[in-house]
C-alpha cells in the first residue's frame, strides 16, 4: 500500500515537472511570434503569487482607505463612533443657539411693532377661550393696522439683513451685565418725560436745540432706519451683549440699515416727526434681552 502511494506521488511530481512549450503563432500566416517553456509547477507558483498579491492589496485598501465605508454591513470603528458623537453634540448645541436666536428675534419683532407684553396684560385665559372669543368677534382692519403690518414686514426684512451680516462675528450674542457697560449719552439736554413702563412709555424724552446731532450710545449695527407713522424717522441699533437702542422722532436719518456705527458717532438729527411727537425732542429707548429698561439708570445725561 505504501509502495503504491509512493509511486503515485512520484508520478504526480513528474507530471508537475514535465516541460511544456507555449507557442504564440499568427493565426493567418502561422508565423511563430513567441515561445515559452513552462511546467505545471511554474504555472501553479505564478498563479498563487498573483492571487496572494491581489488579496493583500485588497485587504490593505479596505483597512486603510475610506473604501470600507461603502461595504455592506460596515458599522465603523472607534474613531468613526467618536466623530458621530461629536457631530451629535454640535447639532444639539446649534439647535439650542437657534432656539435662543429665534426667541430673541421674536422679542425684537415685538419691539418694532409696539407689541410689548407687560404683567398686567397677561390674563388667565386658556387657549380654547381665546379661540372662541376671536371667532365670535369680527376682524377689524383700519389704516393704523395696515400701516403697522407694512412697517413690520419692512423692519423684519432689515433685521434679517443685519442678522446675516453680523452672524460671522456673533455680534450681540455675548452676555455681560448691563451695569458693567458704558453708554454714551445720545444727546445732552433736559429730560421732558422719564421712563414709565406702567404707562407704556418705554423710553425717555430729551429736549435739545434744533439741528442737534443724535449719537449712537454704543458700537453696533443699524437694523432699522426708516419712517413710521407714530415715531417718524426712527433708527434702531443692535449692540453687543444683547442690547438694542432706539432713537425716534428725528428730522433726518444719517445712517442706513446694515451700517456699522461706533459709540458717539452721529446717526440722526433731532426733530419732531411722527404722530406721537408734540415738539422737537429725542425719544430714546434701551432694551436688554428683549425687555425695556430705564435709560436713566445706565446713561449719564
Amino acid at each position: 500500500m505504501k509502495l503504491l502511494d509512493r509511486e503515485r506521488l512520484n508520478k504526480w511530481i513528474a507530471q508537475m515537472k514535465a516541460p511544456y512549450r507555449l507557442i504564440v503563432r499568427n493565426d493567418e500566416t502561422l508565423e511563430e511570434r513567441a515561445s515559452f517553456r513552462l511546467t505545471m509547477m511554474n504555472v501553479y507558483v505564478l498563479l498563487s503569487t498573483v492571487i496572494v498579491l491581489v488579496a493583500t492589496l485588497v485587504i490593505l485598501l479596505i483597512a486603510y482607505t475610506p473604501v470600507k465605508r461603502y461595504l455592506p454591513g460596515y458599522q465603523g470603528g472607534g474613531n468613526n463612533g467618536r466623530e458621530v458623537i461629536a457631530l451629535a453634540r454640535e447639532v444639539e448645541s446649534l439647535e439650542k443657539e437657534l432656539r435662543a436666536q429665534q426667541k430673541y428675534t421674536d422679542n425684537v419683532r415685538r419691539m418694532l411693532v409696539g407689541d410689548v407684553q407687560t404683567e398686567k396684560d397677561v390674563q388667565p385665559l386658556n387657549k380654547e377661550t381665546k379661540e372662541q372669543d376671536a371667532a365670535k368677534q369680527p376682524k377689524k382692519v383700519d389704516l393704523s393696522e395696515v400701516d403697522r403690518q407694512l412697517r413690520q414686514e419692512t423692519e423684519l426684512d432689515q433685521l434679517a439683513a443685519v442678522v446675516r451680516q453680523g452672524r460671522s462675528t456673533n455680534f450681540g450674542s455675548t452676555d455681560v451685565p448691563i451695569e458693567q457697560l458704558f453708554f454714551v449719552p445720545p444727546v445732552r439736554g433736559e429730560i421732558s418725560a422719564p421712563y414709565q413702563r406702567e404707562k407704556s412709555h418705554y423710553g425717555m424724552d430729551i429736549l435739545a436745540p434744533k439741528n442737534t446731532a443724535i449719537k449712537a450710545t454704543m458700537d453696533g449695527y443699524v437694523f432699522l432706519s426708516d419712517w413710521t407713522l407714530e415715531t417718524g424717522n426712527t433708527i434702531g441699533i443692535q449692540h453687543d451683549h444683547n442690547i438694542v437702542s432706539f432713537y425716534k422722532h428725528n428730522s433726518l436719518l444719517l445712517k442706513k440699515a446694515g451700517s456699522f456705527v461706533r459709540a458717539g458717532e452721529a446717526i440722526a438729527i433731532i426733530g419732531n416727526t411722527g404722530t406721537l411727537s408734540s415738539g422737537p425732542h429725542l425719544h430714546f429707548e434701551l432694551w436688554k434681552k428683549g425687555k425695556p429698561v430705564d435709560p436713566a439708570d445706565y446713561v449719564a445725561f
